[in-house]
C-alpha cells in the first residue's frame, strides 16, 4: 500500500510538472508574439514605428495623424474596460502633463487609441479620458482603422481567450507609451511602469531642442 501511495504521489508530481511546462511555454510564446509585434523598436530604435492613421476622436470627429502635426505625441494603445494597466498608464501621462507648463502642454498631445472599438465608441471614450486629463484625446474607429493604426505602431492586441465570448471579455495588448516627434516620426518608447518624471524629462529634452535651435 505504501508503495502504491508513493507511486501515485510521483505520478501526480510528474503531471504537475507537465502542466507547469505547458503554461510556461504558452507564456513564452505569448511574450514572443508581443516582442515580434514591436519588431525590436525598444532595442535599437531602427524599426519603423508610427505612421499615418485615420480614426475618430472622442467627440465623434474624424481625425488623421496630420491633425496633430507640429506637436509631440504621447501615444498609448488600450481599452476602457482594462482593469489595471491602462488606467495606471493614463494616470502617469496625466501626472506628466500636470508637471508641464501651459506653454509646454500646448506642444504635447497625449493620444489614447482603443484596441476595442466594438465597445469603445466616442461617447464611452469621452467619459473615460476625461477621468484622467482634459488634454488626453481618445481615438476609435472601425476595426479595420484601429488595426491599421496598431500595425503602424507595431502594437500587439487580441481578445483574451480566457474571458470567453461574453460582453465582459478582456483584451491582451502591448503596454508601451510612444513618444512621437512634431513630424510624426518615432523618438522613443517607454515600457510599462514608466514614471511621470521620466516622461517629463524626455519631453523637456525634446522641447529644449527647438529652443536651442532658435
Amino acid at each position: 500500500m505504501k508503495r502504491d501511495r508513493l507511486l501515485r504521489i510521483a505520478l501526480a508530481c510528474l503531471f504537475g510538472l507537465a502542466i507547469a511546462g505547458i503554461l510556461a511555454w504558452t507564456t513564452i510564446r505569448h511574450d514572443e508574439r508581443r516582442a515580434a509585434a514591436t519588431n525590436g523598436a525598444a532595442g535599437t530604435g531602427t524599426a519603423s514605428v508610427g505612421g499615418p492613421f485615420s480614426l475618430v476622436d472622442h467627440t465623434g470627429q474624424p481625425v488623421t495623424d496630420q491633425d496633430y502635426a507640429g506637436r509631440y505625441m504621447l501615444v498609448f494603445f488600450g481599452f476602457t474596460f482594462c482593469p489595471d494597466i491602462c488606467p495606471t498608464e493614463l494616470q502617469t501621462i496625466a501626472q506628466a502633463m500636470d508637471q508641464l507648463s501651459p506653454e509646454e502642454q500646448d506642444q504635447v498631445q497625449p493620444l489614447f487609441i482603443t484596441i476595442d472599438p466594438e465597445r469603445d465608441r466616442p461617447a464611452v471614450l469621452a467619459e473615460y479620458v476625461n477621468l484622467f486629463h482634459p488634454r488626453i484625446v481618445g481615438l476609435t474607429g472601425t476595426p479595420e482603422q484601429v488595426a491599421a493604426a496598431a500595425k503602424a505602431y507595431r502594437a500587439y492586441y487580441a481578445r483574451s481567450k480566457e474571458a470567453g465570448d461574453g460582453p465582459d471579455y478582456m483584451m491582451d495588448h502591448s503596454t508601451f507609451v510612444y513618444l512621437m516627434g512634431r513630424d510624426g516620426h518615432f523618438i522613443s518608447l517607454f515600457r510599462n511602469g514608466v514614471t511621470a518624471d521620466e516622461l517629463v524629462t524626455a519631453l523637456r529634452a525634446e522641447l529644449a531642442k527647438k529652443t536651442d535651435a532658435r
